[in-house]
């Protein structure tokens, strides 16, 4: 039995620090739709802990707040209460509605993230692909946000993981360029059947657009494939406008990856995008 005793210490460690409260499926609307409800993963006993909101991928039409991979156990391993949620999906509601429905959930933190440990003035807004676009521009168009009563105060970091519509008409000509030139037949789901014929949406419904000097914009790191000319294009451009308005801005390249292994690795110990976005949250929450 001697011999056991460290093995079921380090065993009993190892499940004390992988401990998480988990509750699923919370509505944050009311009436709630089916897709609106988060998820919240909090570390025992939290109090006051920053909050990471994470909006999933999915090209706005498909995804789920469970496509989380490790993220959950790696944020609450380090001090935070994570949040995934989910929201309405094209074609049953259009672009905006898909924003609003983000906001409202961010208003549902702000009420009752503390019942879970959480600090609702300290938020963190993440999202990968579309969610990248979506974390983008709440975190920069403030209106979403004051309709629900709210401002950009209370987020102290945005990071948009490969996303490639920070600048949506950018995006569309480039695509239809490509195809044009190469003589691909148009998308069933491009960019412009999801964002519409509406020059003046397009615009509005891009991040670069609404990036002003003494805003609020919080800090933001900017995660993207190095080796992806589309999501490198856009990271660099939408970095490149919020450094212009004195906004600290980290743009970072991942190497040898793709759109899926950049999300999927985000927590891994040897990832060094983890690496940076930690020391990026770590600068963050000193402000």
């Amino acid at each position: 039995m001697e011999l056991l005793t460290p093995l079921l210490i380090a065993l009993v460690l190892v499940s004390a620090a992988r401990a998480q409260d988990v509750k699923r499926d919370i509505p944050y609307a009311d009436p709630a739709d089916a897709k609106q409800v988060l998820d919240v993963f909090a570390p025992p006993n939290a109090k006051k802990f920053p909050v990471v909101f994470w909006i999933h991928g999915g090209g706005w039409q498909t995804g789920d707040k469970s496509d989380v991979q490790i993220k959950p156990q790696f944020f609450v391993d380090t001090g935070f209460v994570f949040v995934s949620t989910n929201y309405r999906l094209l074609p049953d509601v259009d672009m905006a509605t898909i924003i609003r429905d983000v906001a409202k959930s961010i208003r549902w933190v702000h009420d009752h993230i503390a019942e879970y440990g959480g600090d609702p003035n300290r938020l963190l807004i993440m999202g990968h692909s579309a969610g990248a676009q979506l974390a983008a521009l709440v975190s920069i168009d403030d209106r979403y946000l004051k309709a629900e009563g709210l401002s950009l105060a209370i987020v102290k970091g945005c990071v948009p993981v490969d996303g490639d519509t920070y600048d949506v008409p950018a995006i569309i000509e480039t695509a239809e360029t490509r195809r044009r030139v190469h003589g691909q037949p148009p998308p069933k789901q491009g960019h412009r059947e999801k964002f519409g014929n509406d020059p003046a949406k397009h615009r509005d419904f891009s991040a670069v657009t609404h990036v002003a000097k003494d805003k609020g914009i919080p800090p933001f790191f900017i995660l993207h494939v190095a080796e992806h000319p589309d999501t490198s294009a856009q990271a660099q451009r939408l970095g490149t406008v919020l450094k212009e308005a004195g906004v600290s801005t980290t743009v970072f390249g991942g190497r040898e990856t793709t759109h899926s292994k950049i999300n999927a690795d985000l927590g891994k110990p040897d990832d060094p995008a983890t690496k940076a976005l930690s020391d990026f949250l770590a600068a963050a929450l000193k402000k």
